[in-house]
């Protein structure tokens, strides 16, 4: 059993944030295969299923940025997983958008989420991070963050969603640079 957390903010006035890009990733890989529905678990909405021969637990924290590691590590305890059976969708400022980065272990840049799981256990997890770009200046991060992907940027979302669950399988069978290469081909505007 593997355990992809997705991070967000849980309620209808958070679901098109741009820091809610990780309960987007792990809700479209759930509906691609066919995962069972959503059910309270951990501090947050569990779901199981199969990605190829690779049982999968998807959990989506219901505790708010902030405090997503105490789901997570609830989690863990109950399977008993260490960290390499973790990994953590999240958005990355860092990144240009659309674009999507898979790296173990690693800083927090600040990101309140990632902070709270690495609180709960510790930090060499499998991170899926998912550009959202950099607003350019410092002041205007949490309003970026916080705000809602632009009707201009929703197509793009939906390939970009729909490119990370049908890759999923070479992130179950750990092969990072393969899910990167696959999603960015099927992402790749043309030009």
């Amino acid at each position: 059993m593997q355990i992809w957390v997705g991070l967000g903010n849980p309620g209808a006035q958070y679901a098109m944030h741009r820091h809610n890009v990780g309960f987007m990733a792990v809700d479209t890989i759930a509906q691609a295969h066919g995962f069972d529905p959503p059910k309270k678990a951990f501090s947050g909405w569990a779901q199981q299923g199969r990605i190829g021969s690779e049982r999968i637990l998807l959990l989506k924290p219901a505790t708010f940025m902030n405090d997503s590691g105490r789901a997570v590590g609830e989690a863990m305890r109950f399977f008993k997983k260490d960290l390499g059976d973790v990994t953590v969708f999240h958005d990355e400022l860092d990144l240009a958008p659309f674009k999507v980065k898979v790296k173990v272990g690693g800083g927090t840049a600040g990101h309140n989420g990632l902070r709270s799981v690495e609180a709960h256990i510790g930090n060499a997890f499998r991170r899926v991070r998912i550009g959202i770009g950099h607003p350019g200046h410092k002041d205007k991060v949490t309003k970026h963050v916080l705000g809602n992907y632009a009707k201009a940027e929703t197509d793009r979302l939906s390939d970009l969603l729909a490119a990370i669950a049908a890759e999923a399988s070479w992130l179950a069978h750990a092969d990072g640079p393969r899910f990167m290469n696959e999603v960015a081909l099927r992402v790749a505007e043309p030009g």
